[in-house]
């Protein structure tokens, strides 16, 4: 029986998730060298951190589709100091254009110690950001961004920091890793 492949990317701020676009935008094969491995889910082009690629359909289908309900944890930098009833709502649920959405776990968190973006975020002196840590499970286009903006504190940087067991870890932009995907079963 052929070992299929996991692998846990880091993807850059920027970059698609396809590995070709005629627009000569940066795809995922400006990273990852291995043959025939294909996202499982997806990343906006200006969200950043973990990304699972598989030669597998079987385990693509069971990490990526809305039935799995496979935890994904982001650390999403906002504008504004967001404050508890922000993070109230998000866990209570808010209604985006695509229904409610709610998360999973949400809190407040100190700025973490992550990779520079390039480019930076955008700054003003009068406005402050601050860093909220939040689990879904589910994967609609934009879905952290819709709901954070939601509760009022609009997203300037996303990182998924984790999905299921898997997580970014050390890796930095652009590095990647095989993983153990036996954990699926």
């Amino acid at each position: 029986m052929k070992q299929r492949r996991l692998i846990g990317l880091n993807k850059p701020y920027g970059v698609l998730c396809q590995f070709r676009d005629e627009q000569g935008r940066a795809t995922l094969a400006d990273h990852v060298s291995v043959p025939k491995v294909y996202p499982a889910g997806r990343l906006d082009r200006d969200s950043e951190g973990l990304l699972l690629l598989t030669d597998d359909g079987r385990l693509q289908h069971r990490i990526s589709h809305p039935e799995a309900r496979l935890a994904k944890r982001y650390l999403a930098q906002v504008d504004g100091a967001a404050d508890d009833a922000a993070i109230k709502a998000l866990l209570a649920g808010v209604h985006l254009k695509d229904g409610p959405a709610s998360a999973l776990e949400a809190r407040i968190i100190d700025a973490p110690n992550l990779w520079p973006r390039d480019p930076p975020i955008r700054t003003r002196k009068n406005i402050p950001t601050s860093w909220i840590e939040l689990s879904i499970d589910e994967g609609r286009n934009r879905q952290v961004r819709r709901m954070t903006a939601a509760v009022g504190y609009p997203t300037l940087r996303l990182v998924r920091a984790a999905i299921g067991p898997w997580s970014v870890d050390t890796l930095m932009p652009g590095e990647w890793r095989e993983l153990d995907s036996t954990w699926l079963g």
